[in-house]
């Protein structure tokens, strides 16, 4: 009975619809599986590596792809498919920490000065503007170099060029819901703003939410290979993609091995969030849903 009945509810009818058209459009489902396989790949990673990401070996060192070393290894003699693998899990822990808390307050910021407006509106979106005037990795680039080369420097350099971005959009959102009939029926009725804005204009920009989400994931986690490429987000010998890069950059012209197979992985990634991203982007906007 209760099964039933939550087949009937309309979320979840919609969730339903939802992805149904998502496993009609091929790039959605790429995507799907692109992501799906990344995620699999971080999870289980300590028990599809076969070797220690950080244990080093120099007899083993620069070997070229091999049966025992499906990547190779590097100057150390480290298996870089283990590192790749343990690599996978830092970037999606990172890029899930930064979308998950930049949004969350980017949303919260957006939505407070859309809907309240006036003098807060004001100044709230001149400090969006300003941060938006740089570019994303300079102004990481900055914040990071400020609190010193680190993992953690980089996640909350990233995290903060990354809360415009969704403020901006849930603003625009919040111009839009606020006019509506139900905004007013709940003044009247006495509600204060805050809880109008936590019950009624979050939850009618989440899907634009989820969409931007999925699309900055593919970026945070280039922004945050970027910062470790140049020394200012994970320090050797942290198996970290953009800093695998940035070591193996050294040995690219007779070991091609080292560098190659982390950049792909990147590339790989981000390509799986960007198709899912605007696949989600088409099927969540009503306009073109009709």
């Amino acid at each position: 009975m209760a099964i039933a009945t939550l087949r009937h509810h309309p979320r979840f009818r919609e969730l339903g619809l939802t992805v149904k058209i998502l496993g009609r459009n091929p790039l959605a489902v790429a995507g799907g599986i692109i992501i799906t396989a990344m995620i699999l790949l971080a999870t289980f990673a300590p028990l599809l590596a076969p070797f220690d990401p950080i244990g080093i070996s120099l007899s083993d060192r620069l070997k070229p792809p091999s049966g025992n070393h499906f990547f190779g290894t590097d100057e150390m003699g480290r298996d870089i498919f283990s590192r790749v693998l343990y690599g996978a899990r830092i970037s999606m822990v990172i890029g899930l920490m930064v979308v998950g808390i930049a949004g969350g307050l980017g949303t919260l910021i957006g939505a407070t000065a859309g809907f309240i407006g006036g003098r807060i509106d004001n100044f709230i979106m001149r400090l969006m503007d300003v941060m938006l005037s740089f570019p994303s990795l300079v102004l990481a680039m900055a914040l990071a170099a400020a609190m010193g080369p680190s993992l953690t420097s980089a996640v909350f350099a990233v995290t903060v060029v990354m809360i415009p971005k969704f403020a901006r959009l849930v603003r625009g959102e919040a111009l839009a819901v606020r006019e509506m009939p139900y905004i007013a029926a709940a003044r009247v009725s006495g509600a204060k703003n805050g809880w109008i804005i936590l019950h009624h204009v979050i939850p009618n920009c989440i899907s634009t939410v989820i969409v931007l989400g999925t699309l900055t994931l593919g970026d945070t986690i280039l922004v945050a290979a970027s910062l470790s490429f140049i020394g200012l987000g994970a320090q050797p010998p942290t198996p970290e993609w953009g800093a695998m890069i940035s070591v193996g950059r050294k040995f690219l012209m007779d070991q091609w091995w080292y560098a190659t197979f982390p950049g792909l992985f990147i590339l790989v990634t981000v390509i799986g969030f960007n198709v899912l991203g605007d696949a989600l982007r088409d099927v969540l906007d009503p306009r073109i849903r009709r």
